[in-house]
């Protein structure tokens, strides 16, 4: 299958990140049920990848399914509201603290617009990320800091529109002198913020240092703009209602679907009051901001499905402490060899990273060991594990069990005795 796809798809695929496996081809998947998935040969595996977040609810919810099958029978897309729209709306208000929402079809498109709106509403031009972040394909965010201290597209970034030097400044995680000599020069619109790094391992935040990003931003007119999409996995509020985080804009993506192609943003009140005068000048349909087929009634069919089962306290209750011993099973061979490795939890995620606990996304970069991830990577899925590409990071699920979790730490101990005998 993979070398008949070679002759019509670009890289054998519908979508370049699944080439991003390793091996000579990715597995062609047949049925894919609650925490886990079978391929075209037959195979079954225990999916910790959960398409990267976006499965995080389990495969093939019977409720989200039965809900897009009746909307899809009523019509799918019309741009009008449908009778979900505002039971969205509310549930999104309950469970994340912002009081006003807008609809998006993907987290990056969601980003895209917050970023507009912020320097619409700062009259400033200028974005600030931290190195090594991820808020998917926005051009802004692509972006690292160099050796000479300057912004430069990140490795693998094709065809930036300009040079990062003029849309953003970057500074490493966790340091606040460098964040506060960035926004004093009051060329910043809007920080855009991961509550913890999670694409380049799990990188968390020092004690306080939300406070102080919160206090700075306030303290030079910039806004505060968090992205939840993959730190959602910190509770059913993200890490925004766990850690009493207070941001002026805040954003979700992939997992408030089920599966479904579906993202959301929501902001203050003030912050609402001010867009919907801009909102109602006719010509806002040119404004970047927007997409025909966003909010429609098959997307936000899905999301009421979904917020309304799933991702609860007692989801989270059984989804955090299997990633607690997911994280201890890890360790244990981590301590028996004495290897210089460190292994992250965050709420129902964790992920070993080849390096002592890093600090900022530089120093988790440079611990990165290609043929080492795709050693360990092709020891998992061989022995019925996929965990996520790109990095060593597993999700947990409602549907997963503590036998799943105690096949992984056996198959990583296996692993690693392996590499050491």
């Amino acid at each position: 299958m993979a070398a008949d796809a070679r002759h019509s798809l670009l890289g054998g695929v519908p979508m370049a990140w699944m080439t991003r496996w390793p091996g000579a081809f990715p597995l062609f998947f047949d049925t894919a049920s609650g925490a886990r998935f079978t391929d075209v040969d037959g195979h079954e595996y225990v999916d910790f990848c959960l398409g990267d977040t976006g499965a995080m609810t389990g495969h093939a919810l019977p409720q989200v399914a039965e809900a897009i099958h009746r909307q899809a029978q009523r019509g799918i897309t019309t741009m009008l509201p449908s009778a979900d729209a505002a039971w969205v709306g509310e549930e999104l208000a309950r469970r994340f603290g912002l009081p006003v929402w807008q609809m998006a079809m993907t987290a990056t498109d969601a980003n895209r617009f917050v970023l507009r709106f912020a320097r619409f509403l700062t009259g400033r031009q200028k974005i600030l990320v931290f190195d090594w972040c991820y808020h998917g394909s926005v051009d802004e965010t692509l972006v690292t800091l160099g050796a000479d201290g300057r912004p430069h597209p990140r490795g693998g970034n094709i065809g930036p529109q300009v040079h990062p030097e003029q849309t953003t400044v970057v500074v490493p995680f966790n340091d606040v002198p460098a964040l506060e000599a960035a926004l004093a020069t009051g060329e910043i619109a809007c920080v855009l913020a991961e509550p913890a790094l999670t694409n380049i391992g799990i990188v968390l935040p020092d004690p306080g240092f939300h406070d102080v990003l919160r206090r700075l931003t306030r303290e030079h007119g910039v806004l505060l703009a968090i992205d939840e999409t993959h730190t959602i996995c910190a509770g059913p509020g993200g890490a925004t209602q766990a850690w009493g985080l207070e941001p002026d804009f805040f954003i979700i993506g992939k997992t408030i679907g089920g599966g479904m192609p579906a993202a959301a943003y929501g902001c203050t009140q003030a912050i609402a009051d001010r867009l919907n005068v801009l909102l109602a000048d006719k010509s806002i349909d040119t404004s970047g901001v927007g997409g025909t087929l966003t909010g429609n009634a098959l997307a936000l069919a899905a999301v009421r499905a979904t917020l309304a089962t799933t991702l609860r306290d007692e989801d989270f209750d059984v989804m955090i402490p299997m990633a607690t011993a997911w994280t201890d099973g890890v360790q244990r061979t981590i301590d028996k060899y004495s290897l210089p490795w460190n292994v992250q939890q965050l709420g129902g995620r964790a992920e070993y990273w080849f390096c002592p606990p890093p600090r900022d996304g530089a120093a988790a970069a440079a611990a990165v060991d290609h043929e080492l991830d795709a050693f360990m990577h092709l020891w998992a899925v061989n022995r019925g594990i996929l965990l996520t590409p790109f990095h060593n990071m597993a999700l947990m699920s409602p549907f997963h069990s503590m036998d799943d979790v105690d096949l992984h730490t056996d198959v990583f101990a296996e692993a690693v005795a392996a590499l050491v005998a």
